[in-house]
């Protein structure tokens, strides 16, 4: 595996929260198979792109939030081609076709609870004509693509379209000790698309501080640790907003992008680091959170943000300050033992709570590894070392927390068939 094609499947730029964004792209697409007024649009998705559609704000859409509002907008976007930038292409005019859309109650959505995996089926229904778009397993992966009922398009028979999960596999089966040793190996051009990462992620959190409540942010004179994790927390909430800037996400999640690019950059720079080692260390950072990210499943039952992207901090941490490859287990297992079991219920501002916890979290679990201290194997779910605390993390997310998604699917679709009669 080479770090160049781990960064090209795993760290992508997107604007928005990525499954509305993956919604409204498959919507733009399928409606750019008919012409004419768009009368009806229908999505059958699984669970937990529900969930991550449910609440989420959206970026360009006069503060517009939710799945309804995603679906509408696609149908009407311009330009299919941006993927997950499509919302880049919404405008005024797009905007109020969708608000009517939705006032008349022409906008469907359908949860198939029996999909494990990603799976955004969009229909659009227009005067000339019917549009059909699939993304499967991957928000970026376009199985299918209908016109009239025919297919015209996608790669739902290729299997080199379904790169990316065999890529995270081979990361989640590789030991500690070898993904730092991968990420020792980055070349310029590796280190640039890095640094381009940091620096969006940096921005959106930046701009993030000035929505905030003012008892949110850390006062001036607080410690460097408080102080980032109020700052990746900052970002998230501009994300979740619907503040229309593009973040570099990371396993498939811009909030887990924000998550370990602000702290492990600003952490390594404020620490005295010099730049090619803070590079390493968020190379490590991606790699650990890919690992954990295959183990919990792309969209899971866990907040992936706190527990994935937490992991990857706090091995970041580890190895900037010059730690092993056993006290990043030690770090690993301190943070499974820690913040292993907070729900995801769906993407939102709440979202930016979870992700301070998880870098605090990050932060304590290093700093107590570096000093040889973990959580013992006896405890609960932890395991021998960090690669067997990641796979017990996985079986409960995946099996343990089956009943947990369920109940979680079963409130959030009472409160919107609630919302329903607003349209």
């Amino acid at each position: 595996m080479r770090m160049t094609d781990f960064l090209a499947a795993e760290w992508k730029p997107a604007l928005g929260c990525t499954e509305p964004a993956a919604v409204a792209w498959a919507a733009a697409l399928a409606a750019e198979q008919g012409g004419g007024q768009v009368r009806q649009v229908r999505l059958v998705c699984d669970p937990r792109t529900y969930k991550n559609c449910y609440a989420v704000g959206l970026p360009n859409s006069d503060r517009a939030t939710g799945i309804l509002w995603a679906l509408a907008l696609g149908a009407h976007l311009p330009d299919g081609s941006l993927g997950l930038r499509s919302f880049e292409g919404t405008n005024p005019a797009s905007i109020d076709s969708a608000k009517t859309l939705l006032e008349h109650h022409g906008v469907h959505v359908e949860v198939d609870a029996q999909q494990s995996c990603l799976l955004v089926d969009v229909t659009v229904v227009r005067e000339q004509g019917v549009g059909r778009a699939i993304l499967e397993r991957e928000h970026t992966h376009l199985a299918r693509l209908e016109k009239d009922g025919h297919l015209v398009g996608g790669a739902e028979t290729s299997s080199l379209a379904l790169e990316s999960p065999s890529l995270r596999q081979q990361v989640a089966a590789s030991s500690i000790k070898d993904l730092m040793d991968l990420a020792k190996t980055l070349n310029s051009e590796d280190r640039k698309r890095l640094q381009e990462g940091v620096t969006l992620n940096l921005a959106i959190a930046r701009h993030g501080l000035s929505r905030l409540p003012s008892g949110f942010v850390a006062p001036a004179g607080q410690d460097s640790q408080t102080r980032l994790t109020r700052l990746v927390s900052a970002g998230v909430f501009a994300r979740m907003s619907g503040e229309s800037l593009t973040v570099m996400t990371l396993a498939g999640s811009g909030n887990k992008g924000i998550t370990v690019a602000v702290p492990v950059s600003l952490w390594g720079r404020e620490s005295g680091h010099p730049e090619d080692k803070i590079e390493e260390a968020l190379a490590f950072a991606c790699l650990m959170t890919t690992a954990a990210t295959w183990h919990l499943g792309t969209l899971s039952a866990i907040c992936g943000a706190a527990n994935a992207a937490g992991i990857g901090v706090a091995s970041a941490l580890v190895h900037l300050e010059g730690g092993n490859a056993d006290q990043v287990g030690l770090a690993v297992s301190n943070m499974v033992g820690n913040v292993a079991g907070m729900i995801c219920d769906g993407a939102k501002i709440g979202c930016a709570m979870k992700t301070m916890t998880g870098v605090d979290a990050a932060f304590r679990s290093a700093n107590l590894a570096l000093a040889g201290i973990g959580i013992p194997a006896t405890d609960g779910i932890v395991g021998e070392n960090g690669e067997s605390s990641l796979a017990n993390l996985g079986r409960l997310a995946q099996h343990g927390m089956a009943g947990v998604d369920a109940e979680i699917l079963r409130i959030m679709q009472s409160k919107l068939n609630g919302r329903a009669g607003d349209y």
